[in-house]
């Protein structure tokens, strides 16, 4: 059993130490091989000290020996010795020497380790999140370099012999990820260490102020310990039980500042300070002292759980209960076997055997399963907050256990879903989900899980999932393959839309995309538009990466190019040697543009920013298609070829309407599209198309095309639906 380490001393730990304590379940021979490692150790780090003035040497010599009362195998203990000789930079070793010279595990172990040492956390969720997925994938091809990483975090917390302005950091990233990852592995005594350590660090004075009113009522909580175990052990013994044991501890201080906090309870009325553990021979006297305690008191409704027939994802087997005891005290109890106490108490550990020649029980790898399964459910998250997020809650979640029709027990964050319990069965059950039965009960989908509950999926070949279905679900498994379905989905959309638009705009060339791609001119064009193939490229032109007025440039040969290039040149010239300032302005697009000593062309309006009288504009010489108009700030303008510009102004005797495209912004109630449609109406103004969509915070956005008069006309008509009451913003786009 680990020692309680939370108060760390100044005893400094020595080799002899370390090999007492190995002896006491390993070997003479490995002990031997202790001393290998820590020689060749000691050689690499030689005089090299820590902040704090110590010999560097006593931190592996710590760690390892933290690990030797874990009872782990001489490899993982080797490997503490050795794991931080890459970090030295005056060491000159190699990867090579160390396997050579303790082999490849070893060696393994070691450079896990040293990954996870380089990973360094801060506010950037790029930088983060891309360093905890290297950091999974380094503990996923051993667990025994997460034994070490948190033995070794633990004696850090222990030294804290770091620059202050660090402290606060470290301290919060062991809170969030190592105590939480000790927990899920099982090494409970690590996790309440970890947790009191980091406590004490980022709130010290709230640690020092429960401390002192913990050790206060102290021998209260003492007397109040032997009173229920004399009372439990009575019982027992009355009732045929020889060979047990009662055992009370305290739980960490940092348990009870939780439940202050949450509860908003003085320290008082924390009356489950104190947790009992009962220890049994078998599962059958585990049962029947359940009901011996449930007979001397009353449990609390809802606080049952029976980790002995589900246990937890990390093996953790116990009955768990709490009952309302003497004096009206709340009081949590564990009940459970020897095998069992020992794997609660060392958790993956316990179980965990590295013997030569021995391959790992499938009991064994089911221990670490759930690591390899939260790396490949997070390899689809590709937003770095959502992947912090959801890696965070894997790690902090509390646990449900539901069964399968058939009696299979499927382990879920508390607060899962039918939607989850789906997608936990397998990918395309959750995909086809259309509603599910609990307990033989139709249910909604969007139903919590019950700890017991059996759920009953039912599927169709026709449905898909819906974006609504990411706000159903709870694990991560399930959002990512949510999301997997529809980014697939997506993609697929823009590739054919991304499809139709190149061949619509290649068909004004005489051109196709299988022409295009019969000139020989793909390859160049891909690195243009920075693509790997062509349907990347027709996807980024349907998604909109690449605009419609780019598409044409990028993908026209050579060849057509010039011949476009040298016919606009040629309208150019033409343009500008019809300018002779005798001769009257005319005007064209409705009479409402003039374009100084040039008659005979086309002239239109933009339609991506739809210039209006008042509005400085520019021309554009198009191929075959006369003048387009813009705004004089328009980018689609400010992107073309300033040579193929043109000098236009607006007509001052023109009497036409005008198209201007305006937005609205406004609460999304009932009758609102009605509403608005009533007040342009109103104003004398045309609506050409509405787009309108709800967005999450309960608004609605509307995009307008409509006809005005003049810009006076529009400015009017955009005050009169300010003053609406629904409407937050409106203005012209």
């Amino acid at each position: 059993m680990a020692r309680h380490l939370v108060h760390a001393t100044n005893d400094q730990i020595t080799l002899d130490d370390l090999i007492k304590t190995a002896r006491e379940y390993l070997p003479e021979k490995d002990t031997d091989d202790l001393r290998k490692a820590y020689d060749f150790a000691l050689k690499v780090h030689g005089d090299r000290k820590r902040p704090n003035g110590t010999p560097y040497i006593n931190h592996p010599l710590t760690v390892a020996h933290t690990l030797a009362h874990m009872q782990l195998d001489v490899e993982t203990l080797q490997a503490a010795l050795l794991h931080g000789i890459f970090k030295d930079p005056d060491s000159p070793i190699t990867t090579k020497e160390v396997s050579a010279a303790f082999g490849p595990v070893v060696e393994a172990i070691v450079s896990g380790v040293t990954k996870i040492n380089k990973v360094e956390f801060n506010a950037n969720f790029d930088y983060q999140a891309e360093n905890i997925r290297k950091m999974l994938l380094a503990m996923s091809s051993d667990i025994r370099v997460l034994l070490v990483k948190l033995a070794d975090r633990l004696h850090l917390m222990q030294l804290m012999d770091m620059p202050a302005e660090e402290k606060n950091s470290f301290a919060l990233e062991t809170m969030d990820l190592y105590a939480p990852l000790a927990s899920r592995l099982g090494v409970d005594w690590m996790k309440r260490e970890l947790e009191d350590l980091a406590f004490a660090c980022l709130h010290p004075k709230e640690y020092q102020d429960l401390a002192a009113k913990v050790d206060s009522s102290t021998m209260d909580r003492v007397r109040y310990v032997e009173e229920i175990k004399e009372l439990l052990s009575n019982k027992l013994r009355e009732q045929g039980f020889t060979d047990f044991k009662i055992l009370g501890r305290p739980k960490h201080l940092y348990s009870i500042y939780r439940k202050l906090i949450a509860q908003n309870i003085p320290l008082e009325k924390v009356y489950d300070r104190v947790a009992f553990r009962i220890i049994l021979q078998n599962v059958r006297e585990c049962y029947e002292v359940l009901g011996l305690v449930h007979s001397l008191w009353a449990p609390i409704a809802g606080r049952f759980k029976d980790f002995i027939s589900s246990p937890k994802s990390n093996m953790y087997q116990s009955l768990h209960t709490s009952v309302i005891g003497p004096r009206g005290n709340f009081m949590e109890i564990q009940i459970r076997t020897e095998e069992m106490d020992k794997i609660a108490k060392e958790g993956i550990a316990a179980h965990w055997a590295y013997k030569e020649g021995t391959a790992v029980s499938q009991k064994d790898a089911k221990m670490f399963q759930w690591l390899k399964q939260l790396i490949q459910w997070l390899q689809d998250l590709k937003d770095p907050r959502e992947f912090l997020d959801a890696f965070k809650d894997e790690l902090h979640q509390a646990e449900i256990y539901v069964l399968t029709p058939n009696g299979e027990v499927k382990e879920l964050p508390e607060g899962s879903t039918p939607l989850d319990f789906a997608y936990a069965i397998h990918t395309q059950v959750g995909n086809r989900c259309t509603g599910a039965k609990i307990n033989g009960r139709l249910v909604p989908l969007k139903t919590n899980l019950k700890n017991g509950d059996e759920v009953e999926i039912l599927t169709s070949p026709h449905q898909q999932p819906s974006r609504g279905w990411l706000s159903l679900v709870k694990t991560s498994r399930a959002k990512s393959r949510i999301r997997q379905f529809l980014r697939q989905e997506e993609m697929e959309k823009s590739l054919k839309l991304g499809q139709e638009i190149c061949e619509r705009e290649l068909r004004k060339h005489n051109l196709s995309l299988k022409k295009l791609i019969k000139t020989g001119h793909l390859k160049e064009i891909l690195k243009r538009a920075n693509s790997n193939a062509l349907e990347d490229l027709l996807r980024k032109v349907g998604s909109g990466k690449i605009r419609t007025d780019q598409i044409v440039d990028l993908m026209l040969p050579p060849e057509v190019k010039k011949n476009k290039e040298e016919a606009a040149a040629a309208l150019h010239e033409i343009t500008t040697e019809t300018v002779a300032p005798s001769r009257p302005a005319k005007t064209r697009s409705d009479d409402a543009i003039e374009i100084d000593g040039i008659d005979n062309l086309l002239i239109k309006i933009s339609h991506c920013c739809l210039p209006m009288p008042g509005d400085d504009i520019m021309g554009f010489i198009t191929t075959g298609r006369g003048i387009s108009v813009h705004k004089a700030s328009c980018p689609n303008l400010l992107a073309t070829d300033p040579m193929r510009r043109i000098e236009v102004q607006w007509s001052n005797s023109a009497k036409t309407k005008h198209r201007a495209h305006i937005q609205i912004i406004a609460q999304d109630k009932k009758g609102l599209l009605v509403t608005i449609c009533n007040a342009i109406t109103n104003d004398d103004a045309n609506i050409l198309n509405v787009d309108a969509h709800a967005t999450k915070d309960n608004l609605a956005r509307l995009n307008i095309v409509l006809e005005v008069n003049n810009m006076e006309h529009l400015s009017t008509l955009l005050q009169h639906l300010r003053q609406l009451d629904q409407v937050i913003e409106a203005r012209r786009r």
